[in-house]
């Protein structure tokens, strides 16, 4: 059976630039849509975080004002019926990525705040870079592939093709200005080849393993691409 890892951010707040505190974790429907995707397939679908922490989702991404009465009742309906996975996921640390055949990466305010950081989460996209697995991640959770180091301190990820939350979205939805740091701006530092389309678009890019989404919208056809690969 094909086996998938999801790895999900276990901050609930994002520390800014001037020490505020920002109430976050995981954006509902980067998680919901591509877990219930992955597994209407028929894939496995193991959750972890770091420390095995039960993961929370913004509060902003559940609320009907922000996403639509349909998709807030969809999410709240399959997070209420995976209340179990959620609140006992593995420890990252414990993850053996030559179990899974892809590792997968919501975003949310939360990667940035510990994946990208995350040395487990470094050691595991490593490894599953190295062994060719299907890596992908959405909207923030590219700020886990920062988090990847090899043993020569090069970044796997250097020159390749990707997107992420483009920083004019960051700047649109209003939490720009106190952000410690952008996103699509650091992956360029760090030497990705980044590519965006029109904010709030659609918008997934494929270079080899590596698959990413720009925005939530962007996540069903994220996982798309994901089930296509696997297959």
């Amino acid at each position: 059976m094909t086996r998938i890892l999801i790895v999900l951010s276990a901050a609930d707040r994002w520390t800014r630039a001037d020490g505020s505190i920002y109430e976050t974790g995981i954006w509902a429907e980067e998680f919901v849509v591509m877990d219930e995707a992955f597994i209407v397939a028929g894939f496995q679908v193991d959750l972890a975080s770091p420390g095995g922490t039960p993961p929370t989702m913004d509060k902003r991404s559940l609320d009907p004002a922000v996403v639509g009465e349909d998709l807030a009742l969809r999410m709240r309906d399959w997070l209420a019926a995976n209340a179990a996975r959620l609140a006992s996921p593995m420890v990252l640390s414990d993850a053996d990525v030559a179990r899974y055949d892809a590792v997968v990466i919501p975003g949310g305010h939360g990667p940035v705040e510990d994946l990208y950081k995350d040395p487990d989460m470094g050691r595991v996209l490593v490894q599953a870079d190295r062994q060719a697995k299907v890596i992908a991640a959405v909207c923030h959770g590219p700020a886990a592939l920062l988090s990847a180091v090899d043993e020569q301190g090069r970044w796997p990820f250097a020159g390749r093709r990707m997107t992420a939350l483009s920083d004019e979205e960051e700047v649109e939805f209003g939490t720009a200005e106190k952000a410690p740091w952008l996103l699509a701006d650091t992956l360029r530092r760090r030497g990705a080849a980044y590519q965006q389309a029109a904010n709030w678009s659609v918008h997934v890019v494929q270079d080899g393993n590596l698959l990413t989404g720009q925005n939530p919208g962007s996540s069903a056809a994220l996982a798309e691409v994901v089930i296509a690969s696997l297959r």
